[in-house]
C-alpha cells in the first residue's frame, strides 16, 4: 500500500467540548496520529481559593452541566472530610439515589443520542424519527425524562443541585414522592430491557478492537461502588489511603492538550463504566448481570467500544439499586432531618466518587475560618485522554486499509466510546512571556 492521506477532524461531534483528531499517512506509513484537546482552559480551582466552605459545592457544580451532581457530591465529601462532619444513614442513601439519577441521565444521553446513531449509520438522532427505530427513540426519551424527574426530586432540580448541602439535605422528598418514583423506576426497568434489545441488535457494528490497558475505579465489598469505596486498579489492586491519590493519578502535561493526561502502572489507564464493570461486576444487581450476559460482557474486557455497553448495564443496575434504596428508606421511615452541625476548623479533606465518566476527586485545604486555601480537582476525562491517544496509536494500523471516510468514522467512534467531557478536563494554559 502506498497511499497518502490526511484526516483532520476539528471538534469531534457528539461529545461535550472541543477535541480534534489528526492523522497523517505518507506512502502507507503513519507519520502522525494525535488526539488533541483544544478547549480553552477554565480555572475552577483558582475560583475556590478564599471562598467559604459552604460556597464550594455551588461553585464546583458549575464545572459541568452533565456531571453537576457528581461534582457536588465530591465537593461535599471533601468539605465534610476537612471539617470532620458526619452524615446520617438517610443522607447517605439519598446521596446514592442522587448519584444513580445522574448516572442514568448521562448514560442514556450518551448511548441513546450520541453513540446509537453511529451504530445505525446516521449522523444524529433526528433521522431516526422517520424510520423503524422511532419507537426505540421514544423509549430512550422516556428513560431520559425518568432520570431527570429523579434528579429533580432528590436534588431540587435537574442540573446544578440546590438540595445537596454540607452535612445533609436542605429538603427531603416525602414517602409518597419516593413511592411514586419507585413505580416509575419499575416501569422504566421494562422499557430499559427493550432498549437494550435494540442496542444488542446493532452492537455488532462496534469495531472488534482490543488493547490491554489498566482500569481504575472505586470498589467496595458492600456495593457497586459509585458513592463510596476505595481506589482500585486491575494492575495493582486496592489503594485504601485515599488522601495519597496523587501517587495513583499521576497527571502531566502534553503539548497538544489544554487538559492534563494521567498514568499509573502503565503509560495510560481507563476510567468510567467499563473500568467499574471490570472491577465491580460481582456487585451488580441481578437484571444488570443478565443484561451483561446478553451482550457477552465479561471482565476483564479490553475493548474500549464496550464502554457503551457497560453504560447500558449500569443504567439497569442504577434502576434496581434505586428501587432497593427507596424500599429501605420507606421501611425505616423518611425523616425530615436537618443537616448536621458544622464546627469550623482547619484541615484538609478529600472527596472521591464515581461520576458517569469515571473516578472524580476533589481535594480542599481549609483554614480555621472555613475558607478554602487550596483546591485540586482530578477529572475523569483527564484520566482518559492518554488512553484515547494510546488506543488510536494501536487502532489505526488495524484499519489503515479501509476507505478514508470509514477510518475517520472509526476514530470518531473511538473517542465517543469514552463519552469524554472535555470542558471539565481543561486545566492548563501555556503562557509565554515576551
Amino acid at each position: 500500500m502506498t497511499k497518502d492521506f490526511s484526516i483532520n477532524v476539528e471538534h469531534v461531534t457528539r461529545v461535550e467540548g472541543h477535541g480534534n483528531i489528526i492523522l497523517d499517512v505518507k506512502n502507507g506509513k503513519i507519520k502522525k496520529v494525535e488526539w488533541q484537546v483544544s478547549e480553552a482552559p477554565r480555572f475552577f480551582e483558582a475560583m475556590l481559593r478564599g471562598r467559604n466552605y459552604d460556597e464550594l459545592q455551588p461553585i464546583t457544580s458549575r464545572i459541568c452541566g452533565i456531571c453537576s451532581i457528581g461534582h457536588s457530591l465530591a465537593s461535599l465529601k471533601a468539605t465534610e472530610d476537612a471539617l470532620d462532619v458526619k452524615i446520617s444513614k438517610q443522607t447517605g442513601i439519598l446521596r446514592r439515589l442522587a448519584i444513580n439519577a445522574e448516572n442514568m441521565q448521562s448514560h442514556i444521553l450518551h448511548v441513546g443520542y450520541l453513540a446509537l446513531p453511529d451504530l445505525l449509520d446516521v449522523g444524529s438522532v433526528f433521522p431516526l424519527v422517520g424510520t423503524k427505530h422511532k419507537d426505540a427513540l421514544l423509549k430512550i426519551v422516556k428513560l431520559h425524562r425518568l432520570s431527570n424527574v429523579m434528579s429533580d426530586l432528590i436534588c431540587g432540580r435537574t442540573t446544578h443541585p440546590i438540595r445537596l448541602v454540607v452535612g445533609g439535605f436542605s429538603a427531603i422528598p416525602s414517602k409518597k414522592q419516593l413511592l411514586d418514583l419507585k413505580k416509575e423506576l419499575v416501569e422504566g426497568l421494562e422499557i430499559t430491557k427493550e432498549v437494550a434489545d435494540v442496542v444488542k441488535s446493532v452492537a455488532g457494528n462496534f469495531p472488534n478492537f482490543k488493547r490491554e490497558t489498566e482500569y481504575i475505579a472505586l470498589t467496595s465489598n458492600n456495593e457497586y461502588a459509585l458513592y463510596d469505596g476505595v481506589i482500585a486498579s486491575t494492575d495493582t489492586g486496592k489503594h485504601p489511603d485515599y488522601k495519597n491519590y496523587e501517587k495513583i493519578m499521576n497527571e502531566y502535561f502534553v503539548p497538544q492538550s489544554t487538559a492534563f493526561y494521567a498514568k499509573h502502572a502503565r503509560d495510560s489507564y481507563m476510567v468510567g463504566a467499563l473500568a467499574r464493570f471490570n472491577l465491580n461486576n460481582k456487585q451488580l444487581h441481578p437484571v444488570a448481570k443478565k443484561v451483561a450476559d446478553m451482550f457477552g460482557l465479561k471482565p476483564v474486557n479490553y475493548n474500549p467500544f464496550m464502554n457503551n455497553i457497560a453504560q447500558v448495564v449500569e443504567f439497569v443496575h442504577n434502576i434496581e439499586d434505586s428501587v432497593n434504596w427507596i424500599d429501605i428508606l420507606v421501611d425505616e421511615g423518611v425523616r425530615d432531618e436537618q443537616p448536621n452541625e458544622v464546627k469550623l476548623k482547619a484541615g484538609r479533606g478529600v472527596g472521591i466518587i464515581e461520576a458517569p465518566r469515571g473516578i472524580l476527586i476533589h481535594d480542599y485545604t481549609l483554614n480555621d475560618k472555613g475558607r478554602c486555601m487550596k483546591a485540586n480537582c482530578v477529572i475523569p476525562t483527564n484520566q482518559n485522554h492518554a488512553n484515547i491517544q494510546k488506543d488510536m496509536e494501536e487502532f489505526v494500523p488495524q484499519i489503515i486499509d479501509k476507505p478514508e471516510k470509514e477510518i475517520e468514522l472509526n476514530l470518531e467512534m473511538l473517542v465517543r466510546a469514552y463519552d469524554p467531557c472535555i470542558s471539565c478536563s481543561t486545566h492548563y494554559l501555556d503562557v509565554k512571556f515576551v
